[in-house]
């Protein structure tokens, strides 16, 4: 399944598994260069493609009857659920009369019963109704709420956004239970548990700087489990037992996976290699299904029972560089960097600083292959953990003191003077590369300390935080609220202070600039007025214009802006005049992955945020 470029694409994610028959399972993988949905047989390993559309295909799931689902959208990431037989056949709507609207959660019960919520303007609508039937409008929700689970037997739904999750009944539409936050911390919905009498759901709650496992039943209200906790973020599934749950803990760039029995209270660790555990969950019959990596593997999928699971594509050659931690003192704590050096390191390198998005989100020993091409092409890469994201516990990620993404910039500019005093990397020669809210922070570093970085590249990035907040999602405009502590009318202040575009003029490195033209996430309308400012200001720069998103699943793209990124980082921290010794780079390979926020839906849970959702939680909103 090579694309016709030579490339191919594809999503480091588990399969999803029939509950009813876990032979039978659904998957993303690369169709000419596209992202589609197939399906997988573990008896005869045969794959089917489901999906063929332009754009290619992202949220996928299978039901209990093993109905294949997939979500049909537009450019714009707005369209309806369809589902098929797993064997294939006519393609319907999982529901009839849903107007088009953004995927915000899909759940199937036992009994064929459908949830759908769907964003529509400044409001989400659930809605239920039986496979293939008509939809009956359950209720409506101000703002961004997540679709989070529906019980086996389709008696109630989870729903959940930033400030509760709420129990509904699918009968009527009454609320059964709101379960607040509270003033000490978040709490994220994970799903009921299976078994056909279960109505029992799982929870996740930030408490006393820690994160804690918690249920909730009819007639228990909601339990904390405090002799379950962690000192950072964690994400949890039910074992197929509904007794048992497996954990997966994001800690300091790495992951770890444990087991908690919540009838003897007791907490067991699951061996695992050291690196990263993308994704994990327990299969009908006990099997353990694991998606592992680190920066010099490429992912590969396991099963505790060899049960035969889908290929995942892999690269070829011996993954170059030589990785390390490096720990930068900081005003709230050490910042964590993970740092590739080229193989030909002889002395200090150039380096790119690869910035990720979120801001919740982080940096892991994992592969990918932006690192890959760089540190092929001769680059150092760091990828630095600065305040605010996660896998470092709350505090951490709460840490804003020197104000939105002007904290991260200083981190940014620390771990880069610790690098160059201990002759890793040149002083010379330090770059930026950010995607979305990284892409933001670029802009924002290049910006405010003019002068110490020698190029950037900022993809899809936040260029002026007003502009966005009035044009994109509604979750991320109570993201910004969170962070700012309010509107653009309310605190102006602090979104010009924190914006790209106040500082345009001050830029002096080289910039490039990729926007997308259907991009609601961070809209091209406040990237066209950031390039404006530049051009007003005379400042040098390029842009790329794509016909896509903000999470495209077109492979074209993603080789785009890769071979334009490294070719522009090349010119500008490597070209001539500036190499000191050693061979000319060797073109990068193409990579097997990107750098990009992107969604996965599950039949009985809610969406999750991939490929680096390991610790997300699904109402996170996250630009990147």
């Amino acid at each position: 399944m090579t694309g016709g470029g030579g490339y191919q694409v594809y999503r480091a994610a588990l399969p999803e598994v029939c509950a009813a028959d876990p032979a039978k399972m659904v998957f993303t993988a690369d169709a000419e260069g596209r992202c589609e949905v197939f399906t997988w047989d573990a008896v005869s390993r045969g794959a089917r493609q489901v999906t063929h559309r332009p754009r290619g295909t992202l949220h996928c799931a299978v039901d209990r009857d093993a109905h294949v689902w997939w979500f049909d959208e537009d450019e714009h990431g707005a369209g309806q659920w369809r589902f098929q037989p797993f064997t294939g056949g006519p393609d319907r709507p999982g529901l009839t009369n849903v107007p088009s609207g953004l995927p915000r959660g899909l759940a199937v019960s036992d009994h064929a019963t459908v949830a759908v919520a769907v964003g529509e303007g400044r409001t989400t609508t659930v809605r239920t109704g039986p496979r293939g039937g008509a939809a009956r409008t359950l209720a409506r929700f101000d703002g961004h709420t997540t679709l989070t689970g529906i019980t086996p037997a389709g008696g109630l739904l989870a729903v959940a956004d930033a400030a509760a999750v709420t129990v509904l009944t699918t009968g009527t539409g009454a609320v059964r239970a709101v379960l607040p936050g509270g003033t000490g911390g978040r709490l994220w919905s994970l799903g009921f548990a299976p078994g056909a009498d279960s109505e029992e759901l799982l929870l996740v709650r930030e408490h006393d700087d820690r994160y804690v496992l918690a249920t909730w039943r009819p007639g228990n209200g909601l339990v904390t489990h405090t002799w379950c906790a962690f000192d950072t973020e964690i994400t949890a599934r039910w074992d197929a037992d509904g007794r048992s749950v497996l954990i997966r803990q994001d800690r300091h760039g790495r992951s770890a996976l444990h087991r908690a029995d919540l009838t003897t209270r007791t907490l067991t660790p699951v061996p695992t290699p050291p690196g990263t555990v993308l994704d994990a969950a327990t299969r009908p019959g006990g099997d353990l299904h694991c998606l592992w990596t680190d920066t010099a593997h490429p992912p590969r999928l396991t099963s505790t029972r060899h049960t035969p699971l889908p290929p995942l594509p892999t690269v070829a050659d011996r993954i170059p560089g030589t990785h390390r931690d490096v720990w930068t003192t900081g005003p709230d704590g050490p910042v964590h960097t993970l740092l590739s050096l080229p193989d030909t390191a002889r002395g200090p390198v150039p380096a790119v600083f690869l910035v990720h998005g979120g801001p919740a989100d982080h940096d892991r020993d994992a592969y990918d292959g932006v690192v890959h091409s760089l540190l092929a092409s001769g680059f150092a890469v760091a990828r630095v953990n600065y305040r605010g994201s996660t896998g470092y516990g709350p505090r951490w990620r709460h840490a804003f003191g020197g104000g939105v993404g002007l904290t991260q910039a200083e981190d940014l500019a620390s771990v880069r003077a610790d690098l160059v005093a201990r002759g890793l990397v040149r002083a010379d020669a330090t770059g930026l590369w950010g995607t979305s809210w990284g892409g933001y922070l670029v802009l924002l570093a290049l910006g405010t300390r003019p002068g110490l970085w020698q190029a950037g590249v900022a993809v899809k990035p936040v260029a002026d935080c007003a502009a966005a907040h009035r044009t994109t999602t509604p979750a991320l405009r109570a993201l910004d609220e969170r962070l700012f502590g309010g509107t653009p009318d309310e605190v102006p202040e602090r979104y010009a202070r924190s914006s790209p575009i106040r500082y345009a003029a001050a830029v002096r490195a080289p910039l490039l600039v990729v926007a997308a033209t259907h991009d609601t996430k961070c809209p091209p309308g406040q990237v066209r007025g950031y390039l404006d400012a530049l051009r007003a200001a005379e400042v040098p720069h390029e842009s790329l214009w794509l016909d896509s998103g903000h999470d495209g699943y077109d492979g074209e793209d993603h080789v785009t802006v890769l071979r334009r990124a490294v070719v522009f980082l090349d010119r500008h921290l490597r070209g001539p005049g500036r190499t000191q010794g050693g061979p000319p780079p060797r073109r990068p390979p193409t990579p097997r992955s990107a750098r990009s926020g992107e969604h996965r839906t599950t039949a009985h849970t809610t969406e999750r945020r991939e490929p680096h959702a390991e610790g997300h939680h699904p109402q996170r909103p996250a630009r990147g």
